[in-house]
C-alpha cells in the first residue's frame, strides 16, 4: 500500500531545532526532511564582528535570495543551480566554498523566463528562457559563453524550449519544445542531430510536453497535458508510459519536475497537491510525500525536482521561495549502513 508523508502520525526526528518528517519503507528504506534554504544568506552564514560593525554605518548587505524558483540540478563540485523566473536570473549556490552567484545576461540578452536547467560534463551550464526562445550557456564561472537554438537574432528553432536534459558521454542535448509538442536532439554547439513527437495522444506523441530527464538510456518525458509520463528511447522509441488524470493521489493533474532514484522508481511533482508522488517504473503508486503549507515537508505549488547520485532529493517550493532537501536511503544503502 503506498505511504505519505503526512498520511499518518509520522516520526519526528529533532534536527536544527526543527521537527522533522520521516517515513520508512519495507527493505529499511527511508525519507526523511534534511533542510531547506532560500537565500545568500544562508550560504555566507554568519557576519564577523567586524563586518557587522561596518553594517551599523553602511547598512546591512543586499542579499541575492530566490523570488520564485522552478527547477534545480547540482554540478560535479556540489554547486547547487535553480532557475528563477521571477527574479528573471539563475541563482548558484556554492555552499562547501560558502560562495554565491547570479546568472541573468547573455551577451545582448537578459534572462527573461528561465525554466529548465543542465550542466555538461565540464560543468557548464545551461539554461532554456521559454520566452526568448533560446538556450543560454555560462562557463562554470558563471560567464555567459554562448547562444543555443539562434538561427538569425530575430528567428531561433524553438517556440518554447521547456526541459533540458545532457548526456554527458555523448555530448548530446535534449530539448522540450512545448509549443511544437516535440523533443529536438542537439550537440552542445546547438547543431540539430533529431527530434521526435508531434502533437497527438498516441505512443510517441506530445500535448504540452514539458520537463524531461534521462535515465541511462531512457528519457522520461512528462507529457503534461495528456497527464502521463512516457519512457522513450534516447533515438525517440516508444517504450512504455504510466498516468492516468484525476485529482486524488496516484493520478496526475498538474505534473511538473521528475526525477528518478537509484532504484529506477520516478519522481513526480504534483502540484495540484503540493506533493511529490512516487511510481515504479510500471506507474504503481509508491508513496508521496509533502501537502499544503509553508513547514518542513509541506509546499506551496513545487515545481522543479532533482535527485543526485546520493539520492539526495532538491525539490523547488516554488510559492515558499525556497528549495527543499530530502534524503532517500535505498534498501541497498541500509543493508549497509550508509547513504
Amino acid at each position: 500500500m503506498p505511504v505519505s508523508l503526512f498520511a499518518t502520525e509520522p516520526k519526528q526526528k529533532a534536527r536544527a531545532s526543527v521537527l522533522a518528517p520521516v517515513i520508512t519503507m519495507d527493505g529499511g528504506r527511508r525519507l526523511e526532511f534534511v533542510g531547506a534554504f532560500s537565500s545568500e544568506k544562508e550560504v555566507k552564514g554568519a557576519r564577523s564582528f567586524w563586518k557587522r560593525a561596518v553594517d551599523v554605518l553602511a547598512g546591512p548587505p543586499s542579499y541575492g535570495k530566490l523570488i520564485r524558483p522552478y527547477a534545480v540540478t547540482l554540478d560535479s563540485r556540489g554547486r547547487i543551480i535553480v532557475t528563477d523566473p521571477g527574479a528573471m536570473a539563475v541563482h548558484v549556490f556554492d555552499f562547501a566554498n560558502k560562495q554565491y552567484r547570479r546568472l541573468e545576461r547573455g551577451k545582448g540578452q537578459d534572462l527573461l523566463s528561465p525554466i529548465d536547467v543542465a550542466v555538461d560534463g565540464q560543468d557548464n551550464i545551461y539554461v532554456t528562457d521559454s520566452i526568448s526562445g533560446r538556450i543560454f550557456v555560462f562557463e562554470p564561472s558563471g560567464k555567459f559563453s554562448r547562444f543555443v537554438g539562434s538561427v538569425t537574432k530575430q528567428e531561433g528553432i524553438f517556440k518554447r524550449p521547456t526541459g533540458i536534459a545532457i548526456d554527458k558521454q555523448k555530448g548530446e542535448l535534449f530539448i522540450t519544445d512545448t509549443l511544437r509538442d516535440k523533443i529536438f536532439v542537439m550537440d552542445l554547439q546547438g547543431h540539430v542531430l533529431r527530434e521526435f513527437g508531434g502533437h497527438g495522444n498516441g505512443p510517441g506523441q506530445f500535448n504540452f510536453p514539458t520537463e524531461l530527464v534521462l535515465h541511462g538510456e531512457e528519457l522520461y518525458v512528462v507529457d503534461a497535458m495528456n497527464f502521463r509520463v512516457q519512457i522513450l528511447s534516447t533515438q525517440g522509441k516508444y517504450l512504455t508510459q504510466f498516468g492516468e488524470l484525476g485529482e486524488e493521489m496516484g493520478r496526475i493533474y498538474r505534473p511538473k519536475g521528475l526525477s528518478v532514484d537509484s532504484e529506477g522508481d520516478v519522481y513526480l511533482v504534483e502540484a495540484l497537491l503540493d506533493a511529490v508522488q512516487v511510481f515504479n517504473r510500471e506507474g504503481s503508486l509508491l508513496y508521496t510525500f509533502g501537502k499544503s503549507g509553508g513547514g518542513p515537508g509541506e509546499m506551496e505549488l513545487p515545481s522543479g525536482l532533482w535527485i543526485d547520485a546520493n539520492d539526495r532529493i532538491y525539490v523547488a517550493d516554488s510559492y515558499n521561495q525556497r528549495v527543499q532537501v530530502f534524503q532517500f536511503t535505498s534498501a541497498q544503502h541500509a543493508k549497509g549502513g550508509q547513504h
